[in-house]
């Protein structure tokens, strides 16, 4: 099994922030799969699919971001789902609007989501779909960016910014993680 984990905060009034870049990943991943994301489990929402052979369950947490962790390890733990077989999708900064990068393990990076995660699972060997959501410009504040909407121009690229974020989890989960990052690590 595999468990893929998009990140965000709870809420419609938070629906289109940048910070829910995770959440907006998964329901195009479900879409995809031909799964809904509509069970209350796990302090969040859960839906699965099958990927081949492979069963996948899809994770929302419904707590805010800084307590994610409990979601993401009361769901792992239930289904024996090692650090390997986790792919936890979130917001970045450090990366420009539209890059996407696939990594495994690693620091947090100052994001609350994933020190949440690490902290709850007490290790970070997990893999991570990093979206670039773009640092604030000038003396805008971080909270107040990654809590904001997308710009208009943003809005019109985030459709095909989805598919190809959808396209590299389900490589990490078909390929791998190592050959998934050689796919969609490109700029």
């Amino acid at each position: 099994m595999k468990l893929i984990c998009g990140l965000g905060n709870p809420g419609p009034e938070h629906a289109s922030d940048r910070h829910n870049a995770g959440f907006l990943v998964v329901d195009r991943l479900a879409e995809r799969l031909g799964a809904s994301i509509d069970a209350a489990r796990f302090e969040g929402r859960v839906g699965s699919a099958r990927l081949g052979e492979e069963r996948v369950l899809l994770l929302e947490p419904g707590t805010h971001m800084n307590l994610s962790g409990r979601s993401v390890a009361a769901a792992a733990r239930f289904y024996k789902v090692e650090p390997a077989d986790l792919l936890v999708i979130h917001d970045e900064l450090d990366l420009p609007f539209g890059r996407l990068q696939l990594k495994s393990g690693g620091g947090t990076a100052g994001h609350n989501g994933l020190k949440s995660i690490v902290a709850s699972l007490g290790e970070d060997g997990f893999a991570r779909l990093r979206i670039g959501v773009g640092k604030p410009e000038g003396k805008e504040r971080t909270v107040g960016h990654v809590l904001s909407g997308f710009t208009a121009e943003e809005r019109r690229e985030l459709p095909e910014l989805l598919d190809r974020a959808a396209e590299a989890a389900l490589g990490w989960a078909t390929l791998g993680v190592a050959e998934a990052m050689n796919r969609f690590n490109r700029r």
